[in-house]
């Protein structure tokens, strides 16, 4: 037994000089390492972590090697990112619920290369902690490719996070891989311009009232959006233009005074036209204060709030006639007229339509 038991304890030993050899021959790029390029609103509690929340939040990283793995862990693991390697998307990844480290890219080309892993999915999905890159034998991490000089920023709802964009079936389910915010109008209008991209939304959300608990905003200013006392440093960047794409929500509860948010924000009363109107108002009036020289995009669409006859165009239309503000614009979106919520090829569509206004009308 006394051999057996030595063979053992050298196995263990030789198991653990090889563990600490990998680990010596990787290099470890920390979340607050400067080549390190952050998109969106990220929490950053620690030199050891950063959180991401928001849909369209991305962590990107320039590195000479052959692969890359990232250490993540999601409160609830139901959030999904996608791995995109040299402008490619490469993969799609699902963190855990324990730490521990995913393979984004391996024995890819020897050269440099660029990493990024991007949120598709909502922040009531999951917050990710991110730990850090670990780059493999002979990696290194290479400085950050100069800041875009461009910025755009996203105030939506479910349309703006890509909800169900890829849900075929008639179901129109958020479920699993369905919503995907990378192929959002929003992420696409983002990376036609390589500008630098945050998305504020949250399915079901409106200026008035939502489906849930929260309208927007009460949300727009919060770092984490779970944490009423979390709020985001609107100095730490200025966007050169703001897409708020929103209304689609109040548009429909309005009309329910049996639904329990009607009841909460309204009592029994339906808003008038000018208490509508003045709520959009408002809205762009908090993110002028802001943002006091961004040029201002009131959008609405591609469901059924652009129909025809449908009165919301005009509100939104009335509320930014009365800002006398030359760098609010108004875009609408056509209907759709098809089920559920935009597509793929609808999203594009949409994408399309904003780039073609913002090149047409906007120099930035």
């Amino acid at each position: 037994m006394r051999p057996r038991f030595l063979l053992h304890v050298f196995a263990l030993l030789l198991l653990f000089t090889a563990s600490q050899c990998t680990s010596s021959q990787t290099a470890l790029v920390k979340p607050q390492d400067p080549r390190l390029a952050y998109m969106g609103r990220v929490g950053k509690p620690s030199p050891e972590a950063a959180e991401l929340y928001w849909s369209g939040t991305s962590v990107k990283l320039n590195f000479e090697g052959t692969d890359v793995q990232a250490r993540l862990k999601d409160n609830t693991g139901n959030s999904y990112y996608q791995v995109v390697l040299d402008g490619d998307t490469v993969g799609i990844i699902q963190p855990d619920t324990a730490s521990r480290l995913f393979t984004l890219a391996r024995q890819v080309k020897r050269g440099q290369h660029t990493v990024e892993l991007f949120k598709r999915t909502e922040w009531d999905k999951g917050t990710t902690t991110f730990y850090g890159f670990e780059l493999g034998k002979g990696g290194k991490a290479l400085p950050p490719s100069a800041k875009p000089k461009r910025s755009i920023e996203f105030y939506g709802n479910s349309i703006t996070a890509g909800y169900a964009v890829h849900d075929y079936s008639g179901k129109d389910s958020p479920l699993g891989l369905n919503t995907d915010n990378y192929l959002s109008y929003a992420a696409r209008t983002a990376r036609h311009f390589n500008a630098d991209y945050t998305c504020v939304c949250k399915s079901g959300i409106g200026i008035l009232v939502s489906w849930g608990p929260i309208i927007m905003p009460e949300i727009f200013d919060r770092l984490n959006p779970s944490d009423p006392a979390s709020k985001w440093d609107f100095t730490q960047k200025q966007p050169d233009v703001v897409v708020v794409n929103l209304f689609q929500n109040d548009s429909w509860l309005v009309n329910r005074p049996e639904h329990e948010q009607f009841k909460r924000r309204f009592g029994n009363e339906k808003p008038t036209e000018r208490q509508i109107i003045t709520a959009y108002q408002n809205f762009v009036k908090s993110i002028r204060a802001r943002y006091p020289n961004a040029h201002i995009i009131a959008m609405l669409g591609n469901m059924d709030i652009t129909r025809q006859g449908s009165p919301w165009p005009g509100y939104v239309e009335q509320a930014v006639a009365g800002l006398q503000d030359k760098n609010v614009y108004t875009l609408f979106a056509p209907y759709k007229d098809t089920p559920g919520h935009p597509r793929v090829e609808e999203q594009q569509a949409m994408a399309e339509q904003l780039i073609r206004f913002i090149e047409k009308n906007i120099e930035w």
